[in-house]
């Protein structure tokens, strides 16, 4: 990310939904694939819904609930991803690969935002 780049994790996850769709069209139609990219094309896309939900959480437990499924569907694409890259399927401009990248850091941004609100609910309960 640039310096000075405003840091907007719903448009990275919108922009990772849009690269994970990009690359399984992009893919060859084979059993093997057409199975692990039906499953990639959920998970892939679920976590920028899941955060919207998130944002929008009536509690602060709600808020954590939503973000660990948002964090679920992370790594399992995650996973997913690794399968397909290990299949050694060509594909455009390293888009895969990207991909990779990318999910690893929202997983990274993912689990620091649940334990940072896991910790602030602990103290704003002590408070009280």
């Amino acid at each position: 990310m640039e310096k000075g780049k405003t840091f907007d994790l719903e448009n990275r996850l919108v922009a990772f939904a849009v690269n994970v769709s990009t690359l399984i069209e992009a893919l060859p139609s084979t059993l093997s694939v057409r199975n692990l990219t039906g499953q990639l094309i959920r998970s892939g896309t679920a976590p920028a819904l899941n955060y919207g939900e998130a944002k929008s959480a009536e509690s602060s437990n709600d808020f954590i609930h939503k973000m660990k499924i948002a964090l679920k569907e992370l790594r399992e694409s995650l996973i997913a991803l690794k399968i397909l890259s290990q299949m050694n399927i060509p594909q455009q401009d390293n888009i895969l690969d990207n991909c990779l990248v990318e999910c690893n850091e929202l997983v990274s941004i993912f689990v620091k935002s649940i334990q940072t609100a896991e910790r602030n609910r602990k103290i704003n309960k002590a408070l009280h």
